[in-house]
């Protein structure tokens, strides 16, 4: 049976990047390091493809607006001469993903909660032609009931419309919803459609937010 109570949801909604992998800073510092660009070039390079194109070239690759080239080229239009040979030719999430790494605190956590009866969902803003590379960083089809992923669906949070789509497909009240996620304005804009919502700052934190919003002890079991 659903557990329909506000403070006892029965769906845990995990975010990807920065939640089941580890922080997003240190993804971008993995990149800038193995790259040889740096950190400073880069987020020039993302500031002005944003002024130039009216969004951000990440957030237009994850809605699969443009393709991974593409936004390889965007970057390249800000970023140093040199970062040409470091780039062009190569897929981008190849250098990204050298960064990437499971967080295997959360994803015990994920194990932790169907084992007690929840059932678990994926919703992720990610990118279309990365999907083999994050998928075979965490089980999917072992852990999530429904995955959610911005790419396919051409909208990404913190836009109303993908949660209101992951509910759809989970055919469960928002109430019933508890989100995981380490983006603010992501949270924020779950709890305006009623989800509730623990914004991801470390592992303990967000463990222990998630055990006790679903009433979960550390051992596992249910209160």
């Amino acid at each position: 049976m659903e557990l329909t109570r506000p403070d006892h949801p029965g769906v845990l909604v995990c975010d990807y990047g920065g939640v089941l992998t580890n922080p997003l800073a240190e993804t971008y510092a993995v990149f800038a390091r193995s790259t040889g660009i740096g950190l400073e070039p880069i987020a020039a390079a993302f500031a002005g493809a944003t002024a130039r194109y009216g969004i951000s070239p990440m957030a237009a690759l994850e809605v699969a607006d443009i393709t991974e080239a593409e936004f390889t080229d965007r970057m390249l239009a800000g970023l140093p001469p040199q970062a040409a040979e470091v780039l062009a030719g190569r897929p981008f999430g190849e250098l990204w993903f050298r960064g990437r790494r499971t967080n295997e605190e959360v994803l015990a956590l994920v194990r932790e909660v169907r084992a007690s009866g929840h059932r678990v969902a994926l919703l992720t803003n990610n990118v279309r032609e990365w999907g083999p590379r994050w998928r075979a960083t965490v089980p999917v089809d072992e852990l999530f009931d429904v995955v959610v992923d911005s790419s396919e669906e051409g909208v990404r949070k913190p836009d109303p419309e993908i949660y209101r789509r992951l509910l759809a497909r989970l055919r469960t009240p928002a109430g019933n919803c508890l989100l995981l996620d380490d983006t603010e304005e992501n949270t924020v804009a779950a709890e305006r459609l009623g989800l509730r919502a623990v914004l991801f700052k470390d592992p303990a934190q967000a463990i222990a937010d998630v055990r006790d919003a679903l009433g979960l002890t550390a051992t596992g079991g249910t209160r």
